[in-house]
């Protein structure tokens, strides 16, 4: 997966390159990466897209397409979710930002701007839907 994460590694592709049951190997990996095989996937690929927004004048459209998104709208709105700010911005940014990246290790950079995805996108977007301020239900709540 780190190697093609712009490749699609659904459950039943890992599990048969790995010779394991599909059960078997998402439990396995969840216990070894602490998040799910899809979480861990959506991670490397805003690693690589954070890293060509950065360092890199391709347009933000090639990016997309080049870290395995099959849509513009679908990667932008990931991106903003998992980093809280759109591809656009996070390039001007670091534009702005004079780095001196040749005296850190990449492997130190990379662990550094890894995106937290402790829990799904979805569950995130959830959250913030339930604390954002709602109207008056004339007394009705909503209960789960």
């Amino acid at each position: 997966m780190d190697g093609a994460s712009h490749e699609a590694w659904p459950v039943p592709r890992l599990a048969r390159v790995s010779g394991v049951s599909q059960a078997h190997f998402a439990r396995s990996f969840k216990e070894a990466f602490g998040i799910p095989p899809h979480r861990y996937l959506l991670t490397r690929r805003i690693e690589r897209a954070t890293a060509l927004l950065r360092d890199t004048d391709l347009p933000i459209t090639e990016i997309a397409f080049e870290t395995g998104w099959n849509s513009l709208g679908t990667f932008g709105r990931t991106f903003h979710d998992i980093t809280g700010q759109s591809p656009q911005a996070l390039r001007a940014r670091a534009k702005a930002t004079p780095h001196q990246r040749e005296r850190v290790p990449g492997c130190y950079l990379s662990a550094a701007h890894r995106p937290g995805l402790t829990i799904a996108v979805s569950e995130k977007r959830r959250r913030e839907a339930d604390a954002s301020p709602t109207f008056p239900t004339g007394g009705l709540k909503r209960q789960f």
